[in-house]
């Protein structure tokens, strides 16, 4: 529990609700409701063990605060989640009624629990242990299995690391939804070009059998694609894009639209979330490193990367 005051508000209330719901009580002291609720609040805080904080504000000492609100009578509840108010109630409600209020805002354990386990397999990836890491995402989908981020890295890992058939078995929640996420079908074109990278005879003999065939029909858009897909299964995402781009220039409706989707879809694996930007800097989402002119650029090397491929992609669609 945290007594607020304004000049803690913004550490102690907005910044804490980024990655803890923050339930601001406000109360004071001659008001008998608030003294029974009070003692409800704190014991969920307990029960709920840091699942949300409470925070409770005098509002005969803070005005100001109370006024921001706009609180008009006691108790009044408001809850704060990303620094910004998504809930409240007003009035002594029992701890049930309360409890129902949380639960539709405050993660649940599993959910708790699934976080730990995305950030221990971020650290693990990062110290290059991916099947320590594949092992604690598989731990947060156990957990939680609507956890989308889990579920994104832990296919995209699978895919990187070649246990495709475990990859397929992940995507078929979210590829069967509607409508599908675009970065879950980025993913499934991913592995659709790893696995027919396996089942082929592929390499770099295979890559110049295909651009003596390119070289001698600008045209032959099967071989360009068939090109581009093992360009995506070995990480080399630009010059992937770049084949593909060259497919879109000439002919955009080719087999309903396929070489923009799958550009589409290799921007989309290489935009990191914004939570994991800093992250993934200058890497692809198969931890590809991004060198060159870019790396040397003021700004975050793979966004730049992104956007010129965006930029490309449009010029050539209009």
């Amino acid at each position: 529990m945290i007594e607020v005051t304004l000049q803690n508000f913004e550490s102690e209330v907005i910044a804490a609700s980024m990655h803890t719901p923050v339930l601001l009580d406000f109360w004071a002291a001659w008001c008998g409701p608030c003294q029974s609720l009070g003692p409800v609040l704190e014991q969920l805080e307990d029960e709920y063990a840091g699942r949300f904080v409470l925070a409770k504000v005098d509002s005969d000492r803070q005005q100001q605060l109370a006024a921001a609100f706009g609180i008009r009578s006691l108790p009044t509840c408001i809850l704060l989640k990303g620094g910004q108010p998504v809930d409240g109630f007003t009035g002594a409600l029992p701890a049930g009624q309360v409890r129902q209020f949380l639960d539709k805002h405050v993660p649940s354990e599993g959910a708790v629990a699934a976080e730990g386990s995305v950030q221990e397999a971020d650290a693990l990836l990062e110290s290059g242990d991916p099947a320590a890491a594949l092992a604690k995402l598989a731990d947060a989908l156990a957990q939680d299995p609507a956890n989308d981020e889990a579920r994104f890295d832990y296919v995209r890992l699978l895919i990187a690391t070649g246990r495709l058939d475990e990859a397929g078995a992940a995507l078929q929640e979210p590829l069967a939804r509607e409508p599908r996420p675009l970065r879950f079908d980025a993913l499934h074109h991913w592995l659709q070009a790893a696995r027919a990278a396996k089942a082929g005879d592929w390499g770099q003999w295979k890559l110049a059998e295909l651009d003596a065939a390119i070289a001698q029909d600008k045209r032959n858009f099967t071989a360009r694609y068939q090109k581009a897909q093992i360009l995506m299964a070995e990480g080399v995402w630009t010059q992937a894009m770049d084949e593909l781009l060259e497919i879109i220039l000439r002919d955009r409706q080719w087999e309903g639209d396929l070489a923009r989707k799958t550009y589409v879809a290799i921007l989309e694996l290489l935009t990191p979330a914004p939570d994991k930007a800093k992250a993934h800097e200058g890497k692809s989402a198969g931890g590809i490193e991004l060198t060159g002119k870019a790396a040397a650029a003021q700004q975050d090397p793979q966004a730049e990367l992104v956007s010129r491929y965006r930029r490309k992609l449009s010029m050539a669609l209009n």
